[in-house]
């Protein structure tokens, strides 16, 4: 199986009560950042999970209804945080980037998809299908902003539920399988409902022997998965369906206790986001 160097990209944060993201938690605001993966292929060269914040955040929540998003959620993304000013510190430059892997379509996922012209952009028909639904108010109550996604996103996106399905072995349970987005093993899509519409996860092995699982809005923080605690059902409702996220959540609970090598990774996770200064 071919290892890839990962390394973890704050590209902004937003914030909003920590009890949106924990029933347990308080009603104070918390800040939750929004992280990235450069993925490093042996063979086929820089790829990313997800795209985090990016100005084109600002530009598509300036109309309304799209400003509610911004109003509900407040974004911070500080000079030189999006994922495309990042890239040179390693190397790269956004058109060297040969894919993006979308585990979903909310605004914190995607919103810097346009800096990265040249890539394939692997995704799920479910999500896509969500940025092209009609009615800008559903969309957007839904974390949906249709501005961010290519023009040419329909000729650029290869899904993954038309990719082969891999066995994930014993040491993944009870997950099971994945789909296997460039044919050699290294790059693994798994899906993880709950959360909204065509939302995956990533299985990435990384080039110290470790197996990285990028769980996006799985979970928001890698306690809850320790502590198999889901948001409220006021937020898993709003944005997805509660009896399969908190299904989901149970399900990497129960790998993280048997596997605890396994590196989960939330997509807004503050333990994650130490990561963000230096290279695995």
């Amino acid at each position: 199986m071919k290892r890839c160097r990962v390394h973890i990209l704050r590209a902004g944060s937003c914030s909003h009560p920590a009890v949106m993201t924990r029933r347990d938690a308080g009603l104070a605001p918390a800040v939750f950042p929004a992280l990235a993966a450069l993925i490093v292929h042996p063979d086929e060269g820089p790829m990313l999970f997800d795209t985090g914040y990016d100005p084109a955040f600002f530009a598509a929540t300036d109309p309304f209804p799209e400003r509610l998003y911004r109003w509900t959620t407040p974004v911070t993304l500080e000079p030189g945080q999006a994922v495309a000013d990042q890239l040179p510190a390693f190397g790269f430059t956004p058109g060297d980037i040969r894919a993006v892997v979308v585990s979903h379509f909310h605004g914190d996922h995607i919103a810097g998809l346009t800096r990265f012209p040249e890539a394939r952009l692997f995704c799920a028909r479910a999500g896509l299908a969500q940025v092209q639904r009609k009615g800008r108010v559903a969309r957007v109550r839904r974390g949906v902003l249709a501005a961010l996604a290519p023009a040419d996103i329909d000729a650029r996106a290869v899904f993954f539920e038309d990719r082969a399905q891999v066995a994930l072995g014993p040491d993944m349970a009870p997950f099971e399988a994945g789909a296997d987005l460039l044919g050699d093993g290294s790059l693994l899509a798994v899906q993880l409902p709950g959360h909204c519409p065509g939302h995956w996860g990533l299985l990435v092995r990384q080039s110290d022997d470790r197996t990285r699982f990028l769980i996006a809005d799985a979970a928001w923080s890698s306690g809850a998965v320790r502590d198999d605690v889901p948001p409220p059902r006021l937020t898993t409702a709003l944005l997805g369906q509660t009896g399969p996220y908190r299904e989901t959540l149970n399900a990497l609970h129960r790998l993280w206790a048997r596997n605890p090598e396994v590196i989960v990774t939330p997509s807004h996770c503050g333990e994650v986001e130490v990561e963000t200064r230096r290279a695995d």
